[in-house]
């Protein structure tokens, strides 16, 4: 059976070169390659997927692709991460094959502009992603422009993200100046520390202003409803892309093929977040994958 290798690193990573390590194991249990009729089938070589799990786009799309890719004979590693960053510089350099579910037209744009050159971009599978800036929808407040008169209420705080999200650097640059927020706190940490306060909040139906973004489980979740952003301090949707190392294509050119031909609409992206997120319980990615493929196997090119 192929081995999955997890491995973690941060910020610290950035610029420095990572190596990986895949552990074998042995197994009595059928690959997927036998699974499927093709016993045999040569390994085509090993490809890194690097995501942020608490990303939950691609964390969830990361397993979809092992799967794909384990019975199509490839070697699937993951690398997780915990900010942008070190993930594009790791992609750039080549320690990274691919990065499932990036943001680069707009959230991700800045990374882009320093990595591109070394930088595949293997086309869009999700083209309605949004930033937003959001609040459960028992809340009076329906724009950000509305944010300052609820002072009190919110105790001049934002609940952020990590530090280094493109959704981070937008609030801070863009939608704070633009609606006169400078004397407040965007409070940053991580994803999961953002919808720990979000939970607290919504069982106690207290008002809470949080960044967040679409498609994400957490907004039907927790009822969320996106702020109006009359400034477009946001910006439009964006789509979601598979981003390759320099020179993917050229050699695992049926795997290049294949990414690039995959497509999901709302609710098929959803349901596959929702399985791997909701329905099945953290480390049983592969099992959520597998769920999900028995009631959507349709939704995806032939391997």
């Amino acid at each position: 059976m192929f081995t999955t290798g997890i491995r973690k690193f941060g910020i610290a990573a950035l610029g420095v070169t990572m190596t990986a390590a895949l552990a074998a194991c042995g197994t009595d249990e059928p690959t997927a390659t036998e699974a499927t009729g093709d016993a045999g089938t040569e390994d085509k070589g090993t490809i890194t997927l690097g995501f942020i799990p608490s990303w939950t786009d691609g964390r969830s799309t990361a397993y979809l692709l092992e799967n794909k890719l384990e019975e199509m004979g490839y070697t699937v590693e993951m690398e997780e991460l915990s900010e942008p960053g070190p993930l594009y510089a790791g992609l750039a350099q080549g320690d990274v094959d691919m990065y499932p579910s990036a943001w680069p037209e707009v959230t991700h744009a800045s990374y882009m502009e320093e990595y591109s050159d070394n930088i595949e971009d293997l086309g869009s599978y999700y083209d309605n992603a949004k930033l937003t800036w959001a609040v459960p929808e028992y809340s009076e407040i329906t724009s950000i422009a509305d944010i300052p008169d609820y002072a009190d209420e919110l105790e001049n705080r934002i609940i952020g993200i990590e530090p280094g999200a493109g959704l981070t650097k937008a609030s801070q640059e863009q939608v704070i100046p633009q609606y006169g927020l400078d004397d407040w706190e965007l409070v940053t940490s991580s994803t999961t520390a953002m919808l720990a306060e979000l939970s607290k909040a919504v069982d106690n139906e207290e008002e809470i202003v949080v960044t967040l973004w679409r498609p994400f489980w957490a907004n039907s979740e927790f009822g969320m409803r996106d702020l109006e952003d009359p400034e477009g301090a946001l910006g439009e949707s964006e789509g979601l892309h598979f981003l390759a190392r320099s020179g993917f294509s050229d050699d695992h050119p049926e795997a290049a093929e294949w990414i690039s031909e995959l497509q999901l609409n709302d609710e098929q992206y959803g349901s596959l977040e929702d399985t791997v997120v909701n329905q099945f319980e953290e480390g049983q990615e592969a099992e959520a994958v597998e769920a999900w493929l028995e009631d959507n196997a349709d939704a995806l090119p032939e391997a």
